[in-house]
């Protein structure tokens, strides 16, 4: 029988050797996953069995790959994306679903998100707004064409107005410091993107009471430019605490270019404040924007992918998705750095990344193989002298047959 221990040995050593060979071929593969050749022993049928039973040989019981996390390597690529934890990419080839670890992305002509295969990258879609839709994975597809404008639609800002200062009494005057306590500005756009300077006055009309004036361009007599509000006045109770009661201010403007749209907005000032301290501006933000063009994409870890544009507005225009498995090890190798879930692999579990056990995202970054180079060449080593050892059994076989032929 030796014959069949040492053919079983040559053959083991030879799977052990296409193996490790795998392993180094693809040690700079992306989201390349290293394999382990495990063996069994193999034993003859016996009616008796017993102790003294002699196996005769081995045998590839199965190649086994390793899912454990490689090093991740920054990159230039903002579409590169490495998982960090659990998970998967799930990726779509005319409707046929496969999985891979290689983020190694880019867009296509149609503006969809592909790898170097052009599968199609699939996640959850987002609305106009930029809130995520997470329901059945699609195809992401990136927007690629100019933001369009928007008008100013709500203008908030929360200043303090120092109680301090006297009360003035005469009429408001844009152009008159003396009619007015305190000023501030702040950029708003029309329906054509273009930008405006709007101008609050804060006139001091009794101990806790002070009047809102605006302008647009300096104007606000009637004509062209003029600005109306549809309240003007603050109060404050004796802590400096703004009546909560006072609702939003309405402002309506009207411009010299007729073909402009009228501008009509919110004007929220209940965060401010009348302490004794100077006039402060403490926060100030509105809701419109010009047209621009995009500038770029950046993914956050939890997969949302978000576009910059040239008037520095950010919108989030999708969110990749990850699939996990409880059997990691029962997918099927596609190849191309791709795999196919199975009946051992279980179902996936597909969501966001950072949610139930799936792992989170690094942009501009790519997994490299899990491959250990060193311990891949020693295996070489230790393979090449079982393949020897083998061979030397069946040398050492054909000898005492001989000797047993030359009786």
């Amino acid at each position: 029988m030796g014959f069949q221990h040492g053919l079983s040995g040559l053959k083991a050593a030879s799977a052990k050797l296409d193996v490790t060979g795998n392993n180094i071929a693809n040690a700079n593969t992306v989201g390349f996953k290293q394999s382990q050749a495990q063996f069994a022993d193999v034993y003859a049928n016996a009616l008796g069995g017993g102790r003294n039973q002699i196996g005769i040989g081995t045998q590839l019981a199965a190649v086994a790959q390793e899912f454990t996390q490689g090093n991740v390597t920054p990159t230039n690529n903002p579409l590169d994306v490495a998982i960090t934890g659990n998970g998967f990419f799930r990726m779509d080839n005319n409707g046929t679903i496969s999985y891979t670890r290689n983020g190694q992305f880019h867009l296509d002509k149609d503006g969809f998100l592909v790898n170097a295969s052009n599968y199609n990258v699939t996640g959850f879609g987002a609305d106009a707004a930029g809130t995520i839709i997470p329901n059945v994975p699609v195809n992401l597809r990136l927007p690629t064409a100019d933001m369009t404008p928007k008008p100013t639609t709500s203008f908030m800002t929360g200043v303090n107005l120092d109680a301090r200062t006297d009360v003035v009494t005469d009429p408001f005057d844009a152009t008159d410091p003396d009619t007015y306590t305190h000023s501030t500005s702040g950029e708003i756009f029309d329906s054509f993107g273009n930008s405006h300077i709007l101008n609050l006055y804060f006139q001091k009309t009794a101990s806790s009471a002070w009047d809102v004036f605006a302008t647009v361009e300096g104007v606000t007599s009637a004509g062209g430019g003029a600005v109306a509000l549809s309240a003007s006045t603050l109060n404050f109770d004796s802590s400096g605490i703004m009546d909560s009661s006072i609702a939003p201010f309405t402002v309506d403007v009207n411009f010299d270019d007729t073909s402009i749209q009228p501008l009509q907005f919110s004007l929220d000032l209940t965060r401010s404040t009348q302490f004794g301290s100077k006039f402060g501006v403490n926060m100030m933000n509105q809701d419109g924007f010009s047209s621009g063009r995009l500038a770029g994409y950046s993914i956050s870890d939890n997969g949302e992918v978000r576009a910059t544009y040239t008037n520095n507005v950010t919108r989030t225009v999708g969110q990749l998705a990850l699939a996990g498995f409880s059997n990691p090890n029962g997918l099927k190798p596609m190849g191309s750095n791709q795999w196919a879930e199975t009946a051992e692999s279980g179902l996936p579990l597909v969501g966001a990344p950072e949610t139930g056990v799936l792992g989170s995202l690094q942009s501009s970054a790519v997994e490299e193989a899990n491959v250990d180079l060193t311990s891949e060449l020693v295996s070489l080593i230790m393979t090449q002298r079982v393949y020897q050892a083998n061979a030397k059994t069946i040398q050492t076989q054909d000898a005492v047959m001989q000797s047993i032929m030359n009786i």
